[in-house]
């Protein structure tokens, strides 16, 4: 699996452990967020020799191994967004996006071939732009094997809420760290 990861350009440095960028946003009243961490993980670069296919099967087996069910490949809906009973993950494919997490006073954030990107459930995302080869994988924890798709919407924000406070947390990231580190 490191061998994988390091193709990624997600390996550890030597002797130490990944560490992902972690950002948190408030509930707007109509995007719940939460207060666990957007997760993101940098890529340091992708190995020259991966194409597209490479990278993918790449990301496949290393979320897999990890307990996070690989589902499709595509973007992210130009409009925000959140799931109420699942956690998400992309593995980014190639090219290049901008995305905003959070609802509309959220963060915008720049996302490149080989990085990965952890949503908890019930966190805001809209696609904002994006280069023409950008492609996803996104990918679920096994036990959650359904997803709800709510817009920002104030009606629907309460009984999201409690759907959000009852999904369970795996295990490890789709990276392989052990989730408790960055969801106490």
């Amino acid at each position: 699996m490191e061998t994988t990861l390091i193709s990624l350009g997600l390996a550890p440095a030597k002797g130490g452990s990944l560490e992902p960028e972690r950002m948190t946003f408030a509930d707007d009243g109509g995007i719940p967020n939460t207060p666990l961490a957007t997760l993101l993980f940098r890529s340091r670069g992708l190995d020259p020799r991966l194409d597209r296919e490479a990278v993918a099967h790449c990301f496949e087996r290393v979320f897999a191994t990890n307990g996070w069910r690989p589902s499709w490949r595509g973007g992210v809906y130009p409009y925000h967004h959140y799931h109420s009973i699942a956690h998400e993950a992309f593995g980014v494919l190639s090219g290049r996006g901008r995305l905003r997490l959070g609802g509309e006073q959220g963060e915008d954030v720049d996302i490149r071939a080989g990085d990965a990107l952890v949503l908890p459930a019930g966190t805001g995302h809209c696609h904002l732009q994006a280069s023409d080869d950008f492609l996803l994988l996104a990918a679920y924890p096994e036990d959650q094997r359904e997803l709800d798709l709510i817009r920002a919407d104030p009606a629907e924000h309460d009984a999201a809420v409690a759907r959000i406070a009852k999904v369970s947390r795996p295990a490890r990231d789709p990276l392989g760290g052990e989730m408790k580190r960055w969801w106490p």
